[in-house]
């Protein structure tokens, strides 16, 4: 019996991988694998999600006016060219689709974010690599890869899964050298992670360039993963193309009142903000002096390390190992990191037992 086939396209795929939470057999493990908040969110987004929950009968509003009121209030933005959905993966496979389709080239660095190859292939688009400058951003590698067919870059700002941050004159540069029919999608889901004076100037590129979309979430630091809010800013054509096939009501109503709880919660965001200052510098440190193991930590701006295992023992193994001992973290060969780690920061025991598992592993292992 013949049966509908898929777009081939669609075949060459891989499907996305999540972090785990627990083993083979269904134990349990400390989550330190999906980069979310230690600290959950804040008690105002929780109160704002409980009130949300006696209105789960009707619609929510289509196009997040209070929320996008408030985030334009927040960063000093028109409201009318931000657009909200389903976390910023959304807004990124929104851009992917306005702009790209078969025959098409979107470009992203190697080591980027696994959702920028499943957008680009998802409409047709094909995906090019650009190679990295020590687990980053290298732009005159993007650059040498465009073509009068790109149509897409895509940089994270910090980089996911490395920790890597490209400074405010290399993003420029980028914006500046590229053509002016490629969108430049620059991906900011770890921003507020950064201090103060590493300020990429993405947002002052996409108000006043018309090829610059800057995606955000209130995934991470705001605790809010399991709502799935992201939004994105960019001129008013750019945002009127994504907007024509932005699926209706894609934002919750309780995402919404979250959203707006969490974004006014700026206690709860620096409290977040310096605990993992903290305690990134501590795992960072308590790594560093295991010793001669191999070891090597990407410089990170995330609320993750990214360890890289170049000595006998392999990251698989202690991807394995560490599972065995109650840990969850990323083990990436999907993309291509089959010697690395990527260990999110967590609360401060959860934080001081995974250094401790590791200890004891590679004590094993000697």
């Amino acid at each position: 019996m013949n049966a509908p086939k898929p777009k081939d396209w669609i075949m060459g795929i891989a499907p996305y991988v999540p972090g785990k939470s627990s083993g083979d057999d269904g134990r349990k493990l400390v989550k330190l694998s999906a980069n979310e908040n230690p600290l959950g969110c804040s008690p105002e987004a929780t109160a704002a999600l409980n009130e949300a929950s006696a209105f789960v009968d009707r619609y929510p509003d289509p196009g997040s006016t209070k929320l996008r009121k408030a985030i334009a209030a927040k960063f000093g933005l028109d409201p009318a060219r931000i657009i909200c959905g389903t976390g910023s993966d959304d807004v990124l496979h929104l851009a992917a689709n306005a702009f790209s389709g078969p025959g098409d080239e979107v470009i992203y660095v190697k080591y980027g974010f696994a959702v920028y190859d499943i957008a680009a292939r998802r409409y047709g688009g094909t995906p090019v690599i650009a190679d990295d400058k020590n687990y980053g951003t290298d732009v005159n590698a993007i650059l040498a890869k465009v073509n009068d067919r790109t149509r897409v870059v895509f940089v994270a700002n910090p980089n996911n899964p490395t920790g890597t941050f490209s400074s405010r004159a290399e993003i420029a540069r980028l914006q500046a050298e590229l053509p002016e029919h490629v969108l430049l999608v620059l991906d900011g889901a770890y921003a507020e992670y950064l201090a103060a004076d590493e300020d990429d100037g993405a947002l002052e590129l996409a108000e006043t360039r018309a090829n610059v979309l800057v995606t955000r979430t209130f995934s991470k630091i705001h605790g809010l993963a399991a709502e799935r809010i992201g939004w994105g800013y960019a001129s008013a054509d750019i945002i009127d193309a994504m907007n024509r096939i932005r699926l209706p009501f894609n934002v919750t109503t309780a995402g919404q009142e979250a959203a707006l709880a969490a974004l006014a919660a700026d206690d709860f965001v620096a409290t977040s903000r310096a605990h993992n200052a903290k305690w990134r510098q501590w795992l960072s440190d308590e790594i560093n002096a295991l010793g001669n193991h191999g070891l090597r930590i990407v410089p990170s701006h995330t609320n993750f390390l990214l360890v890289l295992f170049e000595g006998k023992i392999t990251a698989e193994q202690v991807n394995a190992a560490l599972m065995e001992k109650g840990y969850a973290v990323r083990w990436l060969p999907g993309q291509g990191l089959v010697n690395g780690l990527r260990m999110t920061v967590g609360t401060e025991e959860e934080t001081r037992g995974l250094a401790e598992a590791l200890r004891e592993i590679l004590t094993v292992s000697d």
